[in-house]
């Protein structure tokens, strides 16, 4: 045997025997005055101070002391980025010293090397503490470490769960990749094993609100309702008690709508298709007042206020991103509300946020192309940003579950010829289509003659606009699309899709879509705490769920161009 392969340094042995050591103890000796004001630097965002001063104090002390001082010191270097001068203070450490909150640093600095050198089973075997047993300014790192050992382990779902962990310590883009490689993580786990791992989770376990909206976004039910804690309930103390099914309306309903200015034409349908679920419901119904924001965020404000001042207890509205972003802006809601629109902030405490945004369309798309095994896909988008935006969901969502993208393709709004470019990007098994009708019926001929027509095609909820014609929709035919369920079967409480278009326009055409979103922003306001405590509830748009942040989450129907005409697809899926 050679000696270098004999070595065994003095950081690998201290490591070897303290993996083998009893879990970690909290308590230990108190820390120094010096010890302690040299620990401050680091929340203070100065670590090489703190590692500077901590090593100085090393030098004066013995034994124990004096190791808990430097495994302090290696850790502060560690922050401050000096690995070689971190490796070096830890093979100076008597492991069997140090105790406490030291320790823990000690063991937290050893596992974020011994990743760095790809010894994840190392790293682990430091980590073996969980949750109140590790210090308070410590858990969130800690639990990224044992996170990314899980991960190089093979244990996705043990990732997923530190992760989830880790997750309410993080902020800003952090915690946004931090979500993200949750949903990577689960995207991972086949339908069967995600069911059964998220069924076995106890309540209020982190990680389940994580993989109750996988199971939505793959079409599948949850095992039981969103875990919600006491910031996320809803205060519907002025209701009347609910009735059998979970009917129970506000008192006095707010609505705040953009009635005048650009976006007009869009409440129109939201607001007729509200009114209409309204009037469909013959029990006990509050008083509604509509306010119009004008499009404006200062105008969702203004009518924000002057619905409080009427007196409503609940107000749905308003429906501008920017107006619904001033009026979540405020935080502290003395009335709750229902925006109807994605806010750049999840929804403030007691309030909830219901939208149809383009990111959902490529989620779903994503899901259910990977659900039928499809790995290569040619994305062709819009170049707006509704389809910008939904192919830039599907590509992340597609790549988490395990996919490719081999190629993206933007169109304007007159197609040109792209048949090259879908040639180039090779062999695929499916095309996300995030364009409307009229582009679509000139890019299907072009994939069929490209090789592409083949493919499983998935388009968006937006392949409808601009649809109609029989004789021209033909081309359409095999493309999937998520649809509104009050398109496909018939929906508790809410007038057929074509029962309505007969009378009103706006139910008619793409305005349909949001005639629907209108007619559930009133049923989500009467089954609110239906949607809960008890889960789905089904609406016109598809199946609504609330999940831990009060989004509201939609399982769409699924539909199929037949004929040149929609058609659902059996099952909905």
């Amino acid at each position: 045997m050679n000696k270098p392969a004999a070595r065994i340094s003095a950081l690998s042995l201290s490591l070897v025997l303290l993996a083998g050591c009893a879990t970690t103890s909290l308590v230990s000796a108190p820390e120094s005055p010096a010890q302690s004001q040299a620990l401050a630097l680091i929340e203070q965002g100065k670590p090489r101070d703190a590692a500077l001063q901590l090593e100085a104090l090393a030098a004066t002390l013995r034994g124990g002391a004096r190791s808990n001082a430097l495994a302090d010191a290696a850790w502060a270097w560690h922050l401050a980025g000096d690995s070689a001068r971190a490796r070096s203070l830890l093979g100076q450490v008597t492991a069997r010293q140090v105790n406490g909150a030291s320790l823990q640093r000690y063991q937290l600095a050893s596992a974020e090397l011994a990743l760095a050198d790809k010894q994840p089973a190392q790293a682990l075997a430091l980590l073996k503490d969980h949750g109140d047993n590790v210090h308070p300014s410590l858990r969130t790192r800690w639990s990224l470490a044992r996170a990314n050992a899980l991960q190089a382990t093979g244990d996705a779902f043990g990732a997923a769960t530190e992760r989830a962990r880790a997750h309410a310590g993080l902020t800003g883009a952090a915690r946004s990749e931090n979500q993200a490689a949750i949903s990577g993580l689960l995207g991972t786990l086949d339908d069967a094993t995600l069911r059964s791992r998220a069924a076995a989770l106890p309540a209020n376990d982190p990680l389940y609100n994580f993989a109750g909206r996988a199971l939505i976004a793959r079409g599948l039910p949850l095992p039981r309702p969103f875990d919600r804690d006491g910031a996320a309930q809803f205060d519907t103390s002025k209701r009347p008690p609910a009735m059998s099914d979970g009917y129970r309306p506000p008192a006095k309903l707010a609505v705040l709508l953009p009635l005048s200015g650009r976006l007009a034409t869009a409440a129109q349908p939201v607001r007729d298709g509200l009114l209409s679920a309204y009037y469909g419901e013959t029990r006990r119904r509050p008083e509604v007042n509509f306010f119009d924001t004008a499009g404006t965020p200062a105008g969702a404000l203004a009518a924000y206020d002057k619905a409080v001042a009427s007196g409503a207890d609940f107000v749905v509205g308003p429906l501008g991103r920017d107006e619904v972003d001033a009026v979540y802006g405020r935080q502290q809601l003395p009335v709750p509300v229902l925006g109807l629109n994605r806010g750049k902030d999840a929804p403030p405490a007691g309030s909830a946020g219901f939208s149809l945004a383009p990111e959902d369309d490529g989620i779903v798309a994503a899901e259910y192309m990977r659900g039928r095994e499809r790995s290569k896909a040619l994305v062709i988008n819009s170049s707006d940003d509704t389809g910008r935006r939904a192919a830039a969901a599907f590509a992340q969502r597609f790549a988490q579950r395990g996919g490719s993208v081999a190629a993206t393709i933007a169109v304007s709004e007159t197609v040109g010829d792209v048949s090259a470019q879908v040639r180039n990007a090779g062999a695929v098994d499916a095309v996300f289509l995030a364009v409307r009708a009229p582009q679509a019926r000139l890019l299907a001929p072009q994939l069929a003659l490209a090789g592409a027509g083949g493919a499983t095609r998935v388009g968006t909820s937006q392949l409808t606009t601009g649809s109609g014609k029989v004789e021209e929709d033909v081309a359409l035919d095999g493309i999937i699309y998520p649809n509104e369920a009050w398109n496909v079967r018939s929906v508790s409480g809410v007038p057929s899709a074509a029962q309505v278009a007969q009378t009103l326009p706006s139910a008619r055409g793409a305005a349909s879509r949001l005639f629907a979103f209108g007619a559930d922003a009133w049923k989500i306001s009467a089954y609110l705490d239906k949607l809960a405590t008890e889960g789905g509830l089904d609406g016109a748009t598809g199946t609504l769920y609330l999940d831990s942040n009060g989004n509201i989450l939609r399982q769409p129907a699924w539909s199929t161009f037949s004929g040149g005409r929609p058609m659902p697809i059996a099952g909905g899926r």
